[in-house]
């Protein structure tokens, strides 16, 4: 990893090209222009579960938490500054994607749109968690913990107690069992905290005015 860029670690195609963004680059900038094939494709994100397809997509696209395309050089993108920033991509290289996944698109279910939108067997996916806030630092309310347990009881080894009414939630377990679930066993990634590493990550929680980061993916030329 540079100072500028983490580049994932992953079990997808050579094919996938992807870059997360450090706080060293502004997003949106020149820095991070001069490292892609063409202008980034910035989503409208509403921490929704819409997944849109941006080769079909027709005039502006509409709000979104997540792009597929199957485009060489078309570089999707999504935003965070601890949500998670989530990447998939099929085994042959034909089709990549990114979303983002706050704990409201999570519970929503932005991950499980995703998968749908790929249009691809998920036993032949791959996945990528990236930097997001960790389990030691999202204190979460009893909101958040029924969003997820009211429905299934098995999330809740997910949430830390803290005290009434409050918990510590893993999202990128959360992320984790929701991927598997939808049959994705190829799951990378989920190892960094924005929130405790001040020096390499911007943080809402940490800091309410602060920037933010960029996963962005696209298909390279084919061999």
């Amino acid at each position: 990893m540079s100072d500028d860029f983490i580049v994932p670690q992953w079990q997808g195609s050579a094919r996938i090209r992807a870059l997360f963004t450090t706080r060293a680059i502004a997003v949106p900038g020149a820095r991070l222009r001069a490292a892609l094939p063409s202008d980034p494709i910035w989503l409208r994100q509403v921490h929704g579960n819409a997944c849109v397809d941006v080769d079909n997509a027709r005039g502006t696209l509409p709000p979104a938490d997540a792009a597929v395309t199957r485009t060489a050089n078309v570089a999707i993108t999504v935003r965070t500054a601890d949500c998670l920033p989530v990447l998939f991509g099929d085994c042959d290289g034909t089709v990549v994607a990114v979303a983002h996944a706050g704990w409201r698109g999570l519970a929503a279910g932005v991950l499980e749109s995703t998968v749908a939108t790929l249009g691809v067997a998920p036993d032949q996916l791959a996945a990528w968690i990236g930097p997001a806030i960790g389990p030691e630092r999202f204190e979460v309310g009893r909101d958040v913990f029924d969003a997820y347990c009211a429905s299934d009881p098995s999330c809740a080894a997910h949430f830390k107690p803290l005290r009434e009414g409050k918990w510590l939630a893993d999202l990128a377990r959360l992320a984790r069992q929701r991927l598997s679930r939808a049959g994705i066993t190829r799951i990378d990634g989920g190892t960094w905290c924005t929130h405790t590493d001040a020096e390499r990550f911007h943080s809402y929680r940490r800091e309410k005015g602060t920037g933010r980061m960029a996963l962005v993916a696209w298909l390279g030329e084919e061999a």
